[in-house]
């Protein structure tokens, strides 16, 4: 699985939906197709670029393959998104203290009403 084929793969709305599915839990093609509102060929293409971006895995049970969401590649991805979530959070923080001593100016010099 390389970074790009992972990207590439999460890019498109559809397979975020069958991720987000998985999520709960193994699904049949048939089922994933049902309830994202795909045809069972265009599910197909999409559990394939997934399968291949490392992102889901396939087993076989009689006649149905269930797919299941491999975590591998979501901690790796969760690991690239880490520095950047620490950005946002120190951004959010420094915002809240701005909007307190604001709210605290507010308080101290309330504006008069006519």
């Amino acid at each position: 699985m390389s970074d790009a084929s992972l990207w590439t793969a999460l890019a498109d709305p559809h397979r975020r939906a069958i991720v987000a599915l998985l999520l709960e839990r193994p699904r049949p093609v048939g089922e994933i197709g049902e309830a994202c509102g795909l045809s069972q060929p265009s599910t197909s293409k999409h559990l394939r670029v997934l399968r291949d971006a490392g992102l889901v895995r396939v087993r076989q049970d009689a006649q149905r393959r269930v797919y299941a969401l491999d975590p591998a590649p979501i901690a790796a991805l969760d690991a690239w998104l880490a520095p950047y979530r620490e950005l946002w959070n120190r951004s959010l923080d420094r915002l809240g203290r701005r909007l307190d001593e604001t709210s605290d100016d507010d308080a101290r010099n309330p504006v008069p009403k006519d």
